[in-house]
């Protein structure tokens, strides 16, 4: 049945939607890549919350979508910026999560590997806080078993007077990391308050400094996470590691080309839009293993125009649109996130998130996707 579906400019336009799916099923494990999806978290619905309350998750549903993630063969990133870290989910609720998801990822034999920050500061810090913060979470990581990734700090960026102060709390952190961890630079296009990371705005000079902080402790980097939507930044960057230090792929806009790689080396991936992708982008994945680089590229280039448009500025609300795409594709029951995130996008833009993922075959019932947006659409007011 058609639907009417409104566009930017407020007009109304036919949709037809698909009546099958993608045959997506689980498969063999990655033998070319490792692939993590940083995982969003579900909200509790019934809970009577305000967007200033402690996050409120149903466990259950949240502990299912990442069984969902690893029956199709991928890793999980967890407690990151795709669930809500900073946006609704606090260190308390990130703790409880991260504690969680490694006993799960430890019972269903999955990847799993969690977001190390310093959110537990509320207020101005300095270094010497802001290292304990770091510690703190760090230890709770490593105990629950899971692979630890640094992920940029707030509070570092607020109190670094220079490269040297990063090189100084990066450089502790490593020493004392009990298994190799994964670095990650996430831009400012996906938190503001971190512009200037490493000590500069400049990103040449950031980046010098970023390798720098490598190059002092190789053994205990497993790799590091770009997240800067530059993708011949960083082909340039992952040429400048040393042997045995990986390339994880964020770039949420070049992630087919940055995977695929050429004759000088290729990036693994973590990324938020493989929580939407994760069947189709595990199938990609298992075809690049074969050697078959343009049957991956098949696959995997026409996702990148729904991609982009979740990751449309302001980025930082992409996660909205991870959500609602996990609702239509019946991966959980409602669409309501932590901290009422679920307002940050538009209905036009819900519209078309709706029509590229259809299109693409994502939906494994699309006629419980197509139902779920004709429900959106009337509560906005859409009756035909």
């Amino acid at each position: 049945m058609t639907l009417h579906l409104p566009d930017a400019h407020g007009a109304l336009r036919a949709y037809e939607p698909r009546t099958e799916p993608l045959a997506l099923t689980p498969g063999a494990p990655f033998t070319s890549r490792t692939v993590f999806s940083a995982a969003h978290v579900v909200a509790d619905p019934y809970a009577d919350t305000t967007p200033d309350s402690p996050a409120a998750v149903d466990w259950d549903a949240t502990l299912a979508f990442r069984r969902h993630l690893w029956s199709h063969g991928l890793g999980v990133a967890e407690a990151m910026d795709t669930a809500q870290r900073g946006m609704g989910l606090d260190w308390a609720g990130a703790a409880e999560l991260i504690r969680r998801s490694a006993a799960e990822a430890k019972a269903a034999g999955g990847r799993i590997a969690c977001g190390v920050g310093t959110d537990q500061l509320t207020g101005p810090a300095n270094l010497t806080e802001v290292r304990a913060a770091y510690e703190e979470q760090l230890a709770v990581v490593e105990e629950s078993g899971a692979q630890a990734i640094l992920m940029a700090s707030r509070a570092l960026a607020a109190a670094a007077r220079g490269p040297e102060d990063y090189l100084e709390v990066y450089g502790h952190l490593l020493r004392q990391a009990a298994e190799p961890v994964i670095l990650h630079w996430l831009g400012p296009m996906f938190d503001p308050a971190l512009e200037g990371y490493w000590g500069s705005s400049d990103l040449d000079a950031a980046t010098d400094t970023f390798l720098d902080v490598i190059a002092a402790h190789p053994d205990k980097v497993d790799g590091i996470k770009v997240s800067l939507l530059d993708a011949q930044r960083e082909i340039d960057l992952r040429r400048r590691l040393p042997k045995g230090v990986r390339c994880y792929t964020g770039d949420d806009f070049h992630y087919p080309e940055l995977i695929a790689g050429d004759e000088q080396g290729f990036s693994h991936a973590l990324l938020g839009i493989f929580d939407p992708l994760g069947p189709l982008a595990a199938q990609a994945v298992r075809v690049l293993d074969t050697g078959d680089r343009e049957g991956f590229r098949t696959l995997l280039d026409p996702t990148v125009e729904l991609s982009r448009h979740l990751f449309q500025a302001p980025t930082r609300f992409y996660k909205t649109g991870v959500v609602f795409l996990a609702w239509l594709a019946g991966l959980q029951s409602h669409f309501t996130m932590v901290g009422g995130l679920q307002s940050a996008r538009s209905l036009p833009h819900f519209a078309r998130a709706y029509e590229l993922a259809d299109t693409l075959g994502l939906f494994p019932d699309p006629k419980l996707a197509e139902e779920r947006m004709r429900n959106l659409l009337s509560l906005y007011g859409v009756d035909r």
